[in-house]
């Protein structure tokens, strides 16, 4: 089993299944999860930005293209296959990635504006030092926005297939949870709503949205997806802001 959540996408096969399963029509990474990081992001231009576990780094010609006009993007990315991805993605930008699991990345003192992370910090441990850490490495006034699954989905075991019903247990009792996901075995920490709250604010941020992923209809191509994306709620989103 994978020491790290971004070692699961150094195993080929997995990394293969995933990079297909983000091309689907109607995903939940396009249909629910980046509008709504979008929208809390909000004005990126001029921006210095740090996305925590990267991934593939397609997010970096948005946030530094024509519609947001971010000034510089730092990827941070644990997996090498993401690494090879991302660098890929961000030719010709002003941009960099750097291999690194976000556990050990040495972070900037004061140099950020605005840092991201989706869908990454659900497999860390302990989030009350990484929250530290970006709330050191971001200016005053910087923003720090993150998706997670929810912890309505982290709380339970989850079979490999098309989920049926969602049968939430021991929702208080935080620790590593695995799932098999796309013919893998990964662990994803489970913590309450409550828990990632508290921390950002011990951290010393200023907590400003929570969000959940409701559907937003527009988004979707195909009615029955929608509908069944009404049933529970896939992500959970804060933002939060370091003050003067």
């Amino acid at each position: 089993m994978s020491e790290k959540g971004s070692d699961f996408y150094d195993n080929d096969a997995v990394f293969q299944t995933y990079m297909e399963h983000r091309q689907g029509r109607d995903n939940a990474n396009d249909t629910m999860e980046k509008p709504v990081m979008l929208e809390l992001i909000g004005d990126a231009s001029g921006k210095n930005i740090l996305d925590l576990g990267c991934g593939d780094a397609r997010f970096a010609a948005e946030l530094l293209g024509e519609r947001h006009k971010g000034s510089a993007y730092t990827g941070v990315e644990g997996s090498i296959n993401m690494v090879t991805a991302a660098r890929d993605s961000v030719k010709g930008l002003n941009a960099r990635i750097e291999h690194s699991y976000l556990e050990e990345w040495t972070y900037p003192a004061d140099t950020y504006d605005l840092a991201i992370s989706r869908l990454a910090i659900h497999y860390i441990e302990d989030v009350n030092s990484l929250f530290r850490r970006v709330y050191a490495t971001l200016r005053k006034q910087g923003l720090f926005v993150f998706s997670v699954e929810h912890p309505v989905i982290t709380s339970t075991l989850q079979p490999s297939g098309m989920r049926t019903n969602w049968v939430v247990d021991q929702y208080f009792v935080e620790g590593y949870r695995e799932q098999q996901w796309l013919g893998g075995s990964v662990k994803k920490m489970h913590r309450s709503i409550e828990s990632y709250y508290t921390a950002l604010q011990q951290a010393g941020f200023r907590v400003e949205q929570l969000r959940e992923s409701a559907p937003q209809r527009a988004y979707f191509t195909d009615e029955e997806t929608y509908e069944r994306r009404k049933r529970i709620p896939l992500f959970l989103f804060l933002a939060a802001r370091k003050p003067d």
